[in-house]
């Protein structure tokens, strides 16, 4: 069905499976994943009970969202001072359990020490940010700290998402030929060379046609592309680019520029009907095996219609 000679390539963000991030809020699970590990231990290995600070943290959450000024930022150091408590409640209770004879005990601790470390990254940027009025690097902020994998993707300066960006290629019949999911929010210009490459690597040769949005457009992406043996290169948008450099002609320019308007169809269709608008499985690799699921279903499905 596809021979790799025609592709278009476009963009995406799916959602992890997370709230809305603040500081507040991020502290507040902390607090609460925290003690309900520790209730565990006491239960499950009889270590000593230690002080339950939920409800004092719920509390202070509350009044964070409620508050401003002063009032606020006194609710956010007593928020920090009650998930500083938990974190050495918690610390105290791994390591009780590390002296315990049971063999799931050490698990448990392990799993303790990880909330540990997110808690305590939480703690440092909520101090950086709120106490000391510092502007967090993205690159150093946790968003959640069940998916601490999540990244903040700001698209058109004005739509923020919570998750991952997603690359993909597609083929002339609808087939996603190619995907990455990428780490972090890199510039799609970055990405243009790369995803034209992997086609090469993936059928031995370049394509002959190729279809970008706009953000991909440069003119080293333009260059470096036709170089690699891709005939027409079109970008929706000039960006300061010829359509002589681009194409052979300006209908084989806007042929391809229809073209790559299908793939934001096929965008929405795998969001709509094969839930690659949100992942509900945890963890990195989680992440990279549900989006390939969904990928992989609609392709099948597209094939089994070709064949049907």
């Amino acid at each position: 069905m596809e021979d790799g000679r025609k592709i278009r390539i476009d963009g995406t963000v799916t959602a992890t499976n997370v709230h809305a991030p603040t500081d507040s809020s991020l502290l507040n699970d902390a607090v609460r994943v925290l003690t309900r590990l520790m209730v565990r231990a006491r239960e499950d290995f009889g270590i000593r009970p230690f002080p339950d600070r939920t409800k004092r943290a719920n509390r202070r959450a509350l009044e964070v969202l409620n508050t401003k000024g002063r009032k606020r930022t006194k609710a956010y150091r007593d928020l920090l001072k009650v998930t500083r408590e938990s974190v050495g409640y918690s610390q105290e209770a791994a390591a009780e359990l590390e002296k315990c004879r049971d063999v799931m005990a050490p698990l448990l601790a392990r799993r303790i020490e990880h909330y540990v470390r997110l808690a305590n990254c939480v703690i440092d940027q909520t101090e950086r940010r709120v106490l000391h009025g510092e502007a967090v690097p993205a690159e150093e902020k946790i968003f959640s700290i069940f998916e601490e994998h999540t990244d903040i993707i700001i698209k058109d300066r004005r739509d923020t998402h919570y998750g991952h960006k997603l690359t993909i290629a597609c083929g002339r019949s609808g087939l996603v030929l190619d995907w990455v999911v990428e780490d972090g929010n890199p510039a799609d210009s970055t990405l243009a060379l790369r995803m034209l490459e992997r086609q090469k690597e993936i059928y031995g040769r370049a394509p002959r046609q190729a279809a970008l949005d706009g953000g991909y457009a440069s003119k080293a992406n333009l260059q470096k592309g036709k170089e690699l043996g891709v005939q027409d290169l079109v970008f929706s948008k000039k960006r300061g680019l010829e359509v002589s450099e681009m194409a052979k002609s300006h209908w084989v320019f806007k042929r391809l520029r229809n073209f790559r308007a299908g793939i934001e169809g096929w965008i929405s269709y795998l969001k709509r009907s094969f839930g690659l608008d949100r992942c509900n499985w945890r963890g990195w690799p989680g992440f990279h095996r549900y989006t390939g699921a969904s990928i992989i279903a609609a392709n099948l499905l597209i094939l089994a219609r070709a064949l049907g």
